[in-house]
């Protein structure tokens, strides 16, 4: 068995944010197939991609932006979510607040400035490759979703996706997780971003054992508070609770999509704009 690297974790409020202007302070984190920034802002903010190879997501959790990408514009209120397509695009803040976004692994001038940078400099064993599905119905262009809007009558999850990057924007915890129903759980050959924007969190992980004793590692209850993204290798056994009193609230991210969610009915909640062919 190829051993996995061990989980990346970044908590956000202690450090230096990796780039910082006087209207925005952005912090970069990277996982094998995916670069995630977390963008505090204030108007005159702005974010130019010149030449992205590939879609994007921009999720406005608490903002007011306004996103420009060929002849294409439009406004992001908060709890909104776009993917931009590729090619020259902007972002103009125009209200102060929080944004996150997420690249994939193409955007390799985000990748150079992640604050793990170093962790990956030896490759991700076990990670499969980014591929790419199919483009998007009627080709690219900027879309946006209310997430409210799109939200599933039941469950907790809201999971949207381009052709290569999948967000779940899970509905806000108010109250700590049960202890008597985690989900631990596994994935074969792609990782999982659990990105917390609000509240604190336990993180469980579990890696596997192999038949040389010296190589089995103690299981891991990593406190953490918000915001923070923990990337978890495949094998390894985890699940997440919330541990503080008020919201709490987590988004997972998977590069490239999972296939068993596109194959889901319903679960995607945009798959009319990114219909799936198994």
């Amino acid at each position: 068995m190829t051993l996995p690297l061990d989980a990346s974790v970044h908590d956000f409020s202690p450090g230096p944010p990796q780039q910082e202007t006087s209207h925005a302070r952005c912090w970069i984190t990277r996982a094998a197939n995916f670069v995630v920034m977390y963008m505090q802002a204030r108007p005159g903010a702005m974010l130019v991609r010149d030449a992205q190879p590939d879609e994007y997501m921009v999720f406005c959790v608490d903002a007011l932006a306004r996103v420009r990408a060929g002849t294409e514009a439009a406004t992001l209120q908060s709890g909104t979510l776009a993917i931009v397509p590729p090619g020259a695009s902007r972002i103009d803040i125009e209200a102060e607040g929080t944004l996150v976004l997420l690249f994939s692994n193409r955007a390799t001038d985000l990748l150079a400035l992640a604050a793990n940078a170093a962790h990956y400099e030896a490759g991700a064993p076990g990670v499969a490759p980014l591929a790419d599905l199919p483009e998007p119905a009627g080709g690219f262009a900027l879309r946006t979703y209310r997430v409210a809007e799109h939200r599933p009558t039941d469950g907790n999850m809201c999971v949207f996706r381009s052709r290569n990057l999948m967000l779940n924007i899970m509905l806000p915890r108010q109250a700590p997780r049960n202890t008597r129903a985690l989900s631990p759980h596994q994935h074969e050959d792609f990782e999982q971003g659990s990105m917390a924007l609000r509240g604190d969190w336990v993180h469980h992980l579990r890696y596997p054992w192999t038949k040389d004793m010296s190589q089995w590692r103690e299981d891991v209850h990593m406190s953490i508070g918000s915001p923070s993204l923990l990337v978890i290798p495949p094998k390894v056994i985890h699940t997440s609770r919330n541990v503080s009193e008020g919201e709490s609230w987590l988004l997972d991210i998977f590069a490239p999509p999972r296939a068993d969610f596109c194959a889901r009915p319903g679960m995607v909640r945009n798959a009319q704009d990114y219909p799936y062919v198994g």
